[in-house]
């Protein structure tokens, strides 16, 4: 069994040490990971500059690159095989709800998922990194749970088969019991806040993006919810974005604009 962690936060982030050192023991694992924090960088891609590879003295190859860079080149030619599973993380803070539109740690699991292969993201829902060892034990306890039943394997399916994409969020408990997993679906949060205006030393204005909004829909299961209850939530997720219950809604307007054709 091979694996590939990729992360946002940076090659040399504990979260992606923590999850390597829990992951190793597992399968054959590779870490392809972004030379800087690449937070917030969705699904993007470098097109316009090349992007260099260079390994770190533990191992780890970095980019220069986004999240999705990373997995990108190492699924096609860099590492010069097929991972059977990509994971990403493990992310210092949520991705829960809307944030899962934003996020590299959910971006860098998502291109693993385009190119088949099944793919989880992992986050911890508060920063800070506490409580990482045992975010670190669970998140190997469910990938061991998950390896028999991949393509390939006597428990799995076919190759060929449907891949899939979750997203992980883990409770930072650290001396408290671990309450365990809770299938989840996305909620959803409030507008983020204002944006913050700065004053350059040249006296040119600055803007920084203003924090994420509060949760707005944490009713039970969603996982706002049950990750306040103390869970690990586990949201499986697809990436057609159609909203097929308005298709009929728009036809008209479309018929109507091209001359009732």
């Amino acid at each position: 069994m091979k694996i590939l962690i990729s992360n946002d936060d940076g090659f040399t982030a504990p979260g992606i040490v923590a999850l390597y050192e829990a992951l190793k023991g597992l399968a054959d694992v590779e870490v392809v990971a972004p030379e800087h924090n690449n937070s917030a960088k969705s699904n993007a891609l470098t097109l316009h500059s090349p992007l260099s590879v260079h390994t770190a003295p533990n191992g780890f190859r970095y980019v220069n690159g986004t999240p999705a860079d990373c997995v990108h080149i190492a699924l096609t030619g860099l590492l010069g095989y097929r991972p059977d599973l990509v994971v990403s993380g493990i992310n210092n803070g949520a991705n829960m709800g809307d944030d899962t539109i934003y996020s590299g740690t959910v971006g860098a699991a998502m291109e693993g998922y385009l190119f088949g292969i099944p793919s989880i993201a992992f986050s911890q829902t508060h920063k800070g990194w506490q409580g990482l060892d045992v975010a670190a034990r669970h998140a190997a306890e469910l990938v061991a749970r998950l390896l028999p039943s991949l393509p390939g394997q006597p428990e799995g399916p076919a190759h060929g088969a449907e891949p899939w994409l979750l997203n992980v969020n883990m409770p930072n408990v650290d001396g408290v019991p671990f309450k365990g997993f809770k299938v989840a679906r996305l909620g959803r949060r409030h507008a983020a806040e204002s944006v913050i205006v700065q004053e350059s030393p040249r006296g040119d204005k600055m803007y920084w993006i203003g924090n994420a909004g509060a949760a707005k829909d944490d009713a039970e299961g969603t996982d706002f919810h049950a990750t306040l209850q103390g869970y690990a939530t586990i949201t499986p997720l697809q990436v057609d974005l159609t909203d097929h219950d308005r298709l009929p809604y728009w036809a008209p307007l479309a018929s109507s604009l091209s001359g009732g054709r």
